[in-house]
């Protein structure tokens, strides 16, 4: 991770630790995990968080927040953002976000404790890297996650073998929040 990268991490880091900031994402984790919880056949759920709630702390490429719910011993699959660096950390619980893509995955474990080094909570995902989610099976993962585009934007990209271009795109806005 180069020293701007870390800088940039911090500054978020610095912003989640805000109880107020917290306390106003909380709301939110919950609706999505509520939404989780009644589709029974959803691997994860998300929604946008207003990036009011951040005030004007964060970094200036940061264009939208997001909340995650990612269902316990899950692997919801390889995906990446074409139009977005993604900047994650583990809100609640924890998992391993796997970077690299299929024959060479790379663990990346995350926690939630507070207490934990930078880089156990949080992970930084350039533009077009493969990556998925893996769930432990004892309980489910909340996450927080800033990308560099508009919440109406953001494109997440998954493997294809029916498709010509061996990829389909979708945007998260405008699907359900549960997939």
């Amino acid at each position: 991770m180069t020293l701007e990268e870390r800088s940039r991490l911090e500054a978020l880091d610095t912003v989640l630790r805000s109880k107020n900031v917290r306390e106003q994402i909380r709301p939110v984790v919950e609706r999505v995990r509520a939404e989780l919880a009644r589709d029974k056949e959803a691997l994860m759920a998300w929604e946008p968080i207003p990036l009011t709630v951040f005030g004007r702390a964060l970094p200036p490429e940061i264009r939208s927040g997001w909340a995650f719910i990612l269902r316990a011993a899950a692997d919801t699959g390889a995906e990446r953002h074409p139009n977005s660096h993604q900047r994650m950390m583990s809100f609640e619980g924890s998992g391993d976000l796997q970077t690299g893509g299929p024959g060479h995955w790379q663990s990346n474990v995350l926690v939630s404790n507070p207490e934990a080094l930078l880089e156990q909570r949080w992970i930084s995902i350039p533009q077009n890297v493969w990556h998925r989610p893996v769930v432990g099976v004892d309980a489910d993962w909340a996450v927080v996650s800033f990308h560099t585009v508009l919440a109406n934007e953001l494109i997440e990209e998954r493997p294809d073998t029916r498709s010509k271009l061996r990829t389909r795109q979708m945007k998260y806005l405008g699907r359900s929040g549960a997939n």
